[in-house]
């Protein structure tokens, strides 16, 4: 069932007449609940958004779209059938609920939301998604920078089709090989620095075409048959060279085998290239989870209560978006049974509540930690500001309190293999504050989070063999048995030897060594 509200306006809900009443709803109360969060959140809150289209999905729906990253128009594999039975089977037996919505970064923005929700549920995921993370998505330089919010859709359209055509043409074990190989490099096929060219995905089609047809025309089975020059004088200038045309080092492993590879097929490349395109899509939500949800969470909760001060939902209603709201937003204590890490629901809204305090209500410690904001004034002109230009660990770094750190009652705690006991780091004083913020903050910093993994050189001349660096921070190296199994996909995928060097970055020193030799399943 799906409802699109790009339709003529209709005349919004007076002050002080009920949205609904009881949980039931139709199309119609849809259409009013949105326009009356729409008259908060722009002319209130200062909210700008993409179009809105809202779809109403099933709970097997929701299971689907779990199971598929959260992308209901994807292509087929065979983990996203595992995870479907998974989640399925623990909503059966009741022990997981499933998420009163989900979101698409797209132009219009497609918010999911379960027929199984009450009207009041509704109005919430509404103003959560349709506005909240809708603005966000809009806004943030993440999404600006590495997102295409127009050509989404019709790319994974693109993708799904495409794939299904290489199932028909070249057997559905085939396919499946290189979709494996290419999800496991998945975390390693994104660039982290912006590059010449913002992404087009509206233009792939066609690209993916004449690349097809460039290969056909230029094609010449005698290139086969000229022997490897395992001889050949290397010198250091022409080493460089060749590193310096291979666009080495490079972090983007899966773009890489997508260019040079030389035993893949085009369909192959083309498969490649669709998984890394899908994987820098998802790349700015990976970096802003606490910013993104507290910005949303933030959002529905202004909004709802606007509804509330309007007469527009009940006493009833109220409750019931407070029980969700609090239930959201709980954060278990570390000794507690359910604790499971920071949930970015509560970190997230605390802190914006905490930016509206500090820019209406400032203390002598807030004017002195944030003087460019402390009683400005406008909380809904910062809170914009923020969420236009940072992301998670920038912003835990430039924004989190004292207050805010006593409130949650951090700490931060020192697990030295080498020593015997945990140790306390930080307390709460002024050098304890900055040093907690700044731990804290690195948590949510990608570049401590993800290996960091190049491709520093190949001999494509000589043995052929594929030689990578991960810089092991803090000497951490990779758990041995996870990077056998990831390195077999890249040799597979590459077609040769492949070397991984885990090197220690300050001395240079090589910690590791992992090596894989390429099946032959491909070609």
């Amino acid at each position: 069932m799906v409802t699109s509200l790009s339709r003529p306006r209709i005349q919004p809900p007076k002050p002080g007449e009920l949205l609904f009443t009881g949980n039931d709803w139709d199309f119609e109360t849809i259409r009013r609940i949105h326009d009356a969060c729409e008259a908060i959140a722009g002319p209130e809150l200062g909210l700008s958004w993409y179009p809105n289209q809202i779809e109403i999905i099933t709970a097997e729906q929701m299971l689907d779209a779990y199971a598929s990253i959260g992308m209901p128009l994807f292509y087929k594999h065979w983990s996203f059938g595992k995870h479907f039975a998974q989640h399925e089977a623990g909503y059966r037996r009741g022990l997981m609920g499933l998420a009163y919505e989900i979101v698409i970064n797209s132009d219009p923005c497609i918010s999911y939301v379960m027929e199984e929700n009450t009207a009041t549920m509704q109005t919430l995921v509404i103003a959560h998604a349709a506005f909240g993370h809708n603005h966000f998505f809009k806004n943030n330089y993440l999404f600006k920078q590495w997102t295409d919010a127009e050509g989404i859709l019709d790319y994974l359209d693109f993708a799904k089709g495409f794939i299904a055509r290489c199932e028909e043409r070249h057997g559905h074990q085939a396919v499946e090989q290189v979709l494996d190989a290419a999800h496991a490099l998945m975390s390693q096929g994104v660039h982290r620095y912006p590059r010449k060219k913002r992404p087009d995905l509206a233009s792939e089609q066609r690209r993916e075409r004449e690349r097809v047809e460039h290969g056909e025309q230029i094609y010449n089975d005698l290139w086969r048959t000229l022997p490897a020059k395992p001889g050949a004088a290397r010198t250091d200038a022409a080493a460089e060279r060749r590193r310096a045309l291979l666009e080495l080092p490079q972090e983007n492993i899966l773009y890489f085998l997508e260019k040079v590879a030389p035993r893949l097929r085009p369909w192959q490349r083309e498969i490649l290239r669709i998984v890394r395109l899908v994987a820098q899509y998802f790349y700015p939500q990976r970096q802003t989870k606490v910013m993104n949800e507290g910005c949303a969470t933030y959002v529905h909760y202004r909004i709802m209560n606007g509804l509330s001060q309007k007469g527009q939902i009940g006493e009833a209603a109220y409750l019931e978006f407070l029980q969700s709201h609090t239930n959201v937003i709980r954060q278990p204590t570390y000794d507690d049974r359910s604790y499971g890490g920071h949930n970015p629901y509560a970190i997230g809204f605390a802190m914006m509540q905490d930016i509206q305090r500090i820019v209406e209500q400032p203390t002598g410690e807030d004017r002195e930690w944030f003087p460019e904001i402390a009683g400005t004034g406008d909380a809904m002109a910062v809170l914009r500001d923020v969420w236009e230009n940072y992301r998670d660990e920038s912003f835990i770094a430039q924004f989190l309190s004292p207050k805010l750190m006593r409130d949650l009652r951090l700490f931060h705690v020192v697990d030295d293999p080498d020593e015997p006991d945990l140790r306390v780091a930080a307390i709460h004083d002024e050098r304890g504050y900055r040093k907690m913020r700044r731990s804290f903050a690195r948590q949510y910093d990608v570049a401590w989070l993800d290996p960091d993994i190049e491709v520093v050189d190949v001999d494509l001349e000589g043995d052929r063999r594929l030689i990578l660096h991960h810089k092991a921070l803090n000497k951490i190296t990779l758990q041995k048995e996870d990077a056998a199994r990831v390195l077999q996909h890249l040799a597979d995928l590459w077609g040769y030897d492949v070397v991984l060097k885990e090197i220690e970055p300050a001395s240079g020193t090589v910690l590791a060594e992992h090596h894989a030799s390429a099946r032959p399943i491909f070609f």
